[in-house]
């Protein structure tokens, strides 16, 4: 019965359907995570993944152009109208869904114990796409908006990149080669009522909310400009750690309504 729930799962997934943050920026994500996860969220999630979760934290990227997930590809991202409003019709590459898609197929998989009627492999799957999908949904270039553009080279600290890599290596250039566990109790600041005001509502909510402050990045540099100001990671600094932060707080909630009741 597993399996079939399973091959049921998948097929529907497949239907349906640039690594943000990079490494380090996932894994602070979920290390901020694992601070407010609940024991018996932890020890549900140990069932499927026995290890530490920080190890997936780019699972989705490194196998996102291969079989048999790569119907995935175009889910790290979310697309904004003119307005700077959430439109998942906006642009034709949503055809194939986005990345609250994705999210919608894991809560589909894992809420009010439906998980339980998978097998151990879809759960885990699952798990891999939420720890990974809920980072995505906060990275400024993860969330393009008209305005933004991916492809463009420019300059920064004597380097070529293009706008939108500079700010999936964003992370590193702030925090270079501190562990995740140690940025995570450094940005995890917000008081238990600021921690639930940032949880509440839906991602529809979240991303709209999200996009006041992402935006800024393009007024700090244009997406067309050659050469990045030298700066861009002193301004961005507060944003990123935010965006990381809360993205944390959000898997966490996400992770203890699934696992922990």
């Amino acid at each position: 019965m597993k399996k079939f729930f399973a091959l049921v799962i998948i097929a529907l997934v497949s239907i349906e359907a640039a690594s943000a943050w990079g490494r380090l920026g996932h894994e602070i994500v979920i290390a901020v995570a694992q601070r407010h996860l609940t024991e018996k969220t932890k020890a549900e999630i140990a069932k499927y993944a026995p290890y530490d979760l920080k190890e997936d934290a780019v699972w989705m990227d490194d196998f996102r152009n291969t079989e048999p997930i790569g119907f995935t590809t175009h889910w790290h991202t979310a697309y904004f109208d003119e307005n700077h409003h959430y439109n998942p019709f906006y642009l034709r590459k949503t055809r194939t869904g986005d990345v609250v898609r994705a999210l919608d197929l894991v809560d589909n998989a894992l809420a009010n114990g439906r998980y339980k009627h998978l097998s151990d492999e879809a759960v885990l799957f699952s798990i891999r796409m939420l720890v990974h999908f809920v980072g995505d949904l906060h990275c400024p270039t993860h969330t393009n908006v008209p305005e933004s553009t991916c492809k463009n080279d420019c300059e920064f600290r004597g380097k070529v990149y293009t706008f939108h890599s500079v700010y999936d290596r964003m992370p590193n250039f702030i925090w270079e080669k501190t562990p995740a566990d140690e940025v995570a109790e450094k940005i995890d600041n917000a008081s238990r009522r600021e921690r639930k005001a940032i949880v509440k509502g839906d991602m529809i909510e979240w991303l709209n909310t999200m996009i006041k402050d992402n935006v800024q990045i393009y007024e700090w540099n244009a997406p067309y400009v050659e050469v990045l100001r030298e700066d861009t990671v002193e301004l961005s600094t507060d944003l990123v750690n935010k965006q990381m932060r809360d993205a944390g707080y959000r898997l966490a909630f996400l992770l203890n309504t699934y696992f922990g009741k």
